[in-house]
């Protein structure tokens, strides 16, 4: 067994945003070619009130083609921890050999879903703005994952210079520019505090929150906005059904009471669903913007990136010697 951990992780990714954002798209497409197994993700919640919030995630899954990979990653979410000073997030993923179904590596996987989260957020922008890329974006909670989306987006947007940064928090939106200007250094970061300005202000989005329940819409943006839902429970029902949606996997994203979810439930049907990035990439879809509509691209966040991602370290790991190595975490066999 290989134990990868966090800082080994670190050291396989550190400065390869554009080797994740390929890692992410052929996986995207392999999943659309139906080269991929993909179960429902499990979600383990608490009885307990003071743990309603709380959730921990299993996510098996198996990608084909010419680097198959199989394995699950196992996610919580606690966002009390964010006001405790730690990270909402922790996760582990565990891969298996496709050979004798044994583990063959343990690895630190909050890094890699920050990773692959934002390469798909990052994907997603190039290919939806290809036509006209911005020049800045607004970013909607000023946490890990919206740092990570902003050095993606630096690295998949070439004419990204600016980026206006909004939390419910103020000082927390001070001092996520602070850590901005000192890791992408190349986009200026500046907090702003009327939401509704900033909204009308932009045409890319991200939004990456802790929000439980519906909580705005997005009247106050442009037509030509394109909103990166990373989150999937801040906007309303009536705001998804408004909006041109692109999607990873709507079986995936139509669940757990996310927004998409809650209008499914309010039409009876996914209609509102354009069309899944997969299908985009490889060009048997097309996405048509209306004059009047933003586009929402609400990622669930698949498996089988982390998988992909998880092999791609175990690999580069590997070869370099890092992680540690426990030869006996599983019985000998003659």
């Amino acid at each position: 067994m290989l134990i990868l951990r966090r800082a080994d992780v670190t050291d396989v990714l550190s400065g390869r945003e554009t080797e994740i954002i390929d890692l992410v798209a052929e996986t995207y497409r392999l999943h659309d070619e139906g080269q991929t197994s993909l179960p429902h993700s499990t979600f383990l919640r608490f009885p307990e009130e003071h743990h309603s919030r709380d959730r921990i995630i299993g996510l098996p899954a198996y990608r084909g083609g010419e680097r198959p990979v199989a394995g699950m990653k196992w996610i919580s979410s606690f966002p009390g921890n964010v006001a405790a000073g730690t990270d909402r997030a922790s996760a582990a993923v565990v891969l298996n050999s496709l050979g004798n179904g044994h583990p063959v590596a343990f690895v630190e996987g909050a890094v890699i879903s920050a990773k692959r989260t934002a390469a798909s957020a990052a994907l997603a922008a190039r290919e939806l703005t290809a036509d006209n890329p911005p020049a800045a974006a607004l970013l909607i909670g000023c946490g890990v994952i919206n740092l990570e989306i902003l050095r993606f987006l630096a690295a998949a947007l070439p004419d990204l210079r600016e980026a206006a940064l909004y939390d419910t928090d103020p000082a927390r939106a001070e001092a996520f520019a602070a850590r901005c200007a000192e890791e992408v250094p190349g986009v200026k970061a500046r907090p702003v505090t009327d939401l509704a300005a900033a909204l009308g202000e932009h045409r890319l989005v991200s939004l990456a929150t802790t929000a439980a329940t519906p909580h705005m819409d997005l009247s106050a943006c442009g037509p030509d906005t394109t909103v990166l839902y990373i989150s999937l429970r801040d906007l309303t029902a009536e705001a998804v059904l408004g909006a041109v949606n692109v999607v990873d996997d709507a079986d995936h994203v139509c669940r757990e009471r996310t927004s998409l979810d809650l209008a499914q439930q309010a039409t009876g049907n996914r209609d509102f669903v354009a069309a899944p990035i997969g299908a985009l990439l490889r060009g048997t879809a097309t996405l048509r913007r209306t004059a009047d509509r933003p586009v929402v691209y609400s990622p669930f966040g698949l498996g089988v990136l982390d998988l992909a991602l998880a092999e791609f370290v175990r690999e580069e790991a590997d070869r370099r010697g890092l992680g540690v190595r426990v030869e006996d975490f599983l019985p000998a066999f003659a």
